[in-house]
């Protein structure tokens, strides 16, 4: 955004220090310093005594701008007592951040004079008549407003309202999809064992006791027995079965 009516106010520069400075110095340490020229005005800072490749300056300078001129030159040197002194580097400040928001606080590159980097000086700038942007078209998106409260699709229905309709007074039970059938349509199966007085009496007993002792032997027994036994009734005399008398001749 370009930045008029400046002229004749005033701008001030803090030059901070330095960091990383090219070492142009062989045996001992450099003596770093820095100029600032903006048109026809110019300063130094005091020479930093073996501040070598980090100088500090905390020096601060002012500037009466000119309208059109939007820049600083740095030179950074190194202090000689006997010979010239060397140059270090150089750079170039933009001045249009600080003029249009009022601050700027920035570490700018050096470079050689062969175009190398030769370390960087850090510089905070002020302008107190810095004015805040103003817009100039309208916005063309949508004001931006906060979507409404999520509300879930099924909810429970207040319990503070009263039904539209008073509940029925009787009833009915959910009719069965399937048809009903009397439960005494059938007479119930016969029992597959009907109880009856038993077809057989109860067995015996499975042998009777035993005797308690045996009976006691005939007196004077004696063997082999004297007499035989007579003989059965029911069978003759004679010879056996299959045994048969010879026929005569």
């Amino acid at each position: 955004m370009s930045v008029s009516g400046i002229h004749g106010h005033v701008l001030e520069v803090t030059v901070v220090g330095c960091n990383r400075l090219k070492d142009t110095e062989l045996l001992s340490r450099q003596d770093p310093y820095v100029c600032l020229e903006y048109g026809s005005t110019k300063y130094r800072t005091r020479t930093c005594t073996d501040g070598g490749k980090a100088p500090v300056f905390q020096e601060r300078f002012t500037f009466t701008l000119i309208e059109g001129l939007r820049e600083i030159n740095v030179v950074v040197w190194n202090s000689n007592t006997l010979t010239y002194d060397d140059f270090i580097g150089s750079g170039k400040i933009q001045l249009q951040k600080v003029l249009s928001q009022g601050f700027d606080d920035t570490a700018w590159s050096l470079q050689t004079k062969t175009g190398r980097y030769a370390g960087e000086v850090r510089l905070i700038m002020h302008y107190g008549n810095a004015k805040p942007p103003t817009t100039t078209y309208a916005p063309t998106a949508p004001q931006y407003t906060a979507p409404p409260p999520h509300v879930p699709q099924y909810s429970a229905p207040p319990a503070t309202y009263p039904a539209s309709y008073p509940p029925p007074a009787t009833t009915y039970p959910t009719p069965s999809p399937y048809p009903a059938y009397p439960s005494s349509a059938y007479p119930p199966p016969p029992s597959a064992y009907t109880p009856s007085h038993s077809a057989y009496p109860p067995p015996p007993s499975a042998y009777p006791p035993p005797p308690s002792t045996y009976p006691p032997p005939p007196p004077h027994s004696s063997y082999p027995p004297s007499t035989y036994p007579q003989q059965s009734p029911y069978y003759p005399p004679g010879p056996f079965p299959g045994h048969y008398p010879s026929p005569p001749y």
